[in-house]
């Protein structure tokens, strides 16, 4: 299928970010974004996203970043929304242990919504704040390497690693999709292909959702 582009780039991929409300997830989505942190951010309600691009493997790749609720009241709302995603970064705060705990609990929800192909990270937000640091690193490793995840600690306050962890991520899609590592037919490392709308009221609609390299129309 060939869509109209809008924009001069070569793929348009979806990322999520899941885990508890709290975590530093709009931080990092607007640090990445627009650098940009806000001490005063409040709980995102529903589901935001943000756009950059950057260049992978001399490839020009447009990330569009879901920032999703975190409170048990959106959930039903965010479930929807997975649909579609290339990736997701699944965040728990460093300094809070139970975040870290149901980043499993988050991670089993993704699975159950997403496609096999898709790339996970484990991001353990708030690094700058080590010294009352509650999830150790070596326990993260442990959780990531069971589950076969990719695994960072950032801060959105400084901005450490948080360019890395997305490029990581952006990278890992464009070598799946560039690979052609799919699995099943039509079941694409999904991404949203240029020009095209973007319907929130869809769960099935697989013709939003699937991975495709921006052409010319017909």
């Amino acid at each position: 299928m060939a869509y109209m582009a809008d924009e001069d780039y070569d793929y348009l991929f979806k990322v999520v970010l899941i885990g508890d409300s709290g975590v530093g997830k709009t931080n990092l989505l607007s640090r990445f974004a627009r650098n940009e942190f806000s001490l005063e951010s409040k709980s995102t309600v529903g589901v935001e996203f943000a756009t950059r691009t950057i260049h992978v493997d001399n490839k020009l790749i447009k990330a569009q970043i879901w920032d999703t609720a975190g409170q048990e009241r959106y959930r039903a709302i965010t479930n929807a929304y997975y649909r579609g995603s290339a990736a997701a970064l699944v965040v728990y705060d460093v300094t809070r242990h139970v975040t870290f705990e149901n980043a499993e609990r988050w991670l089993r929800e993704l699975r159950n919504h997403t496609d096999a192909n898709l790339v996970v990270m484990l991001v353990g937000n708030k690094a700058d704040l080590g010294h009352i640091r509650a999830v150790s690193v070596e326990e993260a490793q442990a959780f990531v390497q069971r589950e076969r995840l990719f695994f960072m600690e950032t801060s959105a306050l400084d901005s450490t690693n948080v360019e890395n962890a997305f490029t990581r991520v952006l990278t890992q899609i464009h070598h799946v999709v560039s690979n052609k590592k799919v699995l099943g037919v039509g079941a694409d490392p999904a991404a949203l292909p240029g020009g095209q709308t973007i319907k929130l009221n869809t769960e099935d609609d697989d013709d939003d959702v699937r991975a495709v390299k921006k052409t010319s129309c017909c």
